[in-house]
Formats: structure tokens, C-alpha cells, sequence
């Protein structure tokens, strides 16, 4: 049996995993602000533990691993899963809309993470899942700042990794594409309402509208995603990133054959700053 602990785990991916998990026979820790939304949804399980956690309150954060570990002695699998998006263009987010985006999505998930790896360290075993997103990879227009704050969690991941390999702590970077969750709606998403007028009919002006049309008509199944994170939790050897969705697999190909392409043609001035350069251009 596996003990996990899942970040916002009263909807959307969060409870799909705590539904996965438990149907699996796994424990969970599920954390949510209101912990009775966790327990509306599950009932009184008894391989579930509901905690009341704001990724951004530390205290609570190891408030709610330490009652995880009294409860089930142990932490296996930790998915920060808690976050929310921003849209608009980056000129038309404001000062307190980035820092508000930045204090859940990446200060949020390495107070979550500082708070656990103390007893995964003890264990000398545990994988943790960053939740990233396929703008964590691929930068598009309106998402910029949202996309930032997943590129830092990607930046993160890979530190961790090599810096908790000796320990016997795996870390996999979770990039789902469009999924038909509610991160489209309000309840995830927050949009600048500093919408500036020269941005309407750009691409970051049309990103507007394409998030209000594609809500709950993305093309990725949540049930299949979070079946394939029970896949991943239950691998010997689970991969770095793990892409989701036949969106996030194109983008990717798309983005490696572009930057193999622009490096090709700017290979030269790359390599002219080396020293060792010096000695090739008097020759």
C-alpha cells in the first residue's frame, strides 16, 4: 500500500488521483482548503485522511504532513497538484495578479515539498509529481506569466531530481495539455480584466476568447490522465516528464524541431564565444 499526498484534492485532477488511489487500495492524505469538500465527495474512508491546507501557509503545510505521518506513518507519493491560471497578455497582468499566481504555483509547491521531503529523506524512498503543464514547455501568447510560473516548477524538477537521486527520491514533471476539467472556468482561472486594446485581434487578445469557446471541449479525458499517474506512481524507473494529451506530444515535437532548426542557422555565432574559438578564427 502506498501513502499519498495529493494538493487540492477537492476537484478537478486532485480528486481524480484521491479516487484512483483509494479505489487502488492506496492511502491518501487529501489536502484542500475546506478539507469537508474532500470528505463530501469520499465519505468516511478509512484509508483517507482529509487535511485543511493553503499551499501558501507553511505552517500548515507541515501542520498537514506531520498529521499525514501520525496517521499513516509514512508519505510515498506526493502530488502537488494545487494551482490556478492566469490569462492575459503579460503587460496587462498586474504587479499583485503575478505575485498572487507565483505565491500558489511555485512558492505554494516548494513549501508543500519542504514540508514532506523530511520524512521521504528518512524513508530514502518517495516520488514526487510536480504538476506542470504542456505552457510549462512551450511558451503561448496570453499564458505568458501562468506559463512562467510552470517553466520554474520544470526548472525545479530537474534540480531535484539529480539533487534527491542519492536519497532514493524520484521526481517526475507532470505536463497535462488541454484536459476537460474546469481550469477554463472561473474556478481555476483568473484573467486580467486590464485587457489593453491594442492586444485585440493579436494572438494574445484572441487567446481570450479561445479559452471561453474550448471550455469543457479540450480533448483530454481526466479519468484516463489520472489513471495514468497511478501508471506512473507504480513504475520502478517513471520518467522525468511525462507529457499528457495528443496536444502536448505535437507541441513538443514542434518546439524540438524548431529549436534544433534556429540552432542549425545560429550554430556559429554560438560557438564563436568559446576561447578555444580564438585559435580556429586566426587560423
Amino acid at each position: 500500500m502506498k501513502v499519498w499526498f495529493i494538493t487540492g484534492a477537492s476537484r478537478g485532477f486532485g480528486a481524480l488521483m484521491t479516487k484512483e488511489a483509494l479505489a487502488s487500495g492506496d492511502a491518501v492524505i487529501a489536502t484542500a482548503r475546506n478539507p469537508k469538500t474532500v470528505t463530501e465527495q469520499f465519505g468516511d474512508h478509512p484509508n483517507l485522511l482529509a487535511v485543511a491546507l493553503d499551499v501558501t501557509n507553511e505552517a500548515q503545510a507541515k501542520e498537514a504532513a506531520a498529521a499525514g505521518i501520525a496517521r499513516f506513518g509514512r508519505i510515498d507519493v506526493l502530488a502537488n497538484n494545487a494551482g490556478y491560471g492566469l490569462l492575459g497578455a503579460v503587460e496587462e497582468a498586474t504587479a499583485e495578479e503575478v505575485e498572487r499566481l507565483y505565491a500558489t504555483n511555485v512558492f505554494g509547491l516548494l513549501k508543500v515539498t519542504r514540508a514532506v521531503l523530511p520524512y521521504m529523506r528518512r524513508q530514502r524512498s518517495g516520488h514526487i509529481l510536480n504538476f506542470s503543464s504542456i505552457g510549462g514547455y512551450f511558451g503561448y501568447p496570453g499564458w505568458g506569466v501562468y506559463g512562467s510560473t510552470k517553466f520554474a516548477v520544470e526548472g525545479l524538477s530537474e534540480s531535484m531530481a539529480a539533487e534527491l537521486e542519492p536519497f532514493g527520491i524520484k521526481v517526475t514533471i507532470v505536463e497535462p495539455g488541454f484536459f476537460r476539467t474546469d481550469f477554463l472556468a472561473d474556478t481555476s482561472l483568473a484573467i486580467s480584466p486590464a485587457s489593453i486594446a491594442d492586444y485585440e485581434g493579436t494572438p494574445a487578445g484572441n487567446m481570450r476568447s479561445f479559452a471561453a469557446d474550448a471550455n469543457h471541449a479540450q480533448p483530454g479525458n481526466p479519468a484516463k490522465l489520472a489513471a495514468g499517474i497511478m501508471t506512473l506512481a507504480n513504475s520502478p524507473n517513471p520518467p522525468l516528464r511525462m507529457p499528457f494529451g495528443s496536444d502536448t506530444v505535437a507541441v513538443i515535437e514542434e518546439q524540438h524541431a524548431s529549436v534544433e532548426k534556429e540552432l542549425a542557422v545560429w550554430r556559429q555565432l554560438a560557438l564563436s564565444t568559446d576561447f578555444a574559438s580564438e585559435a580556429t578564427d586566426s587560423a
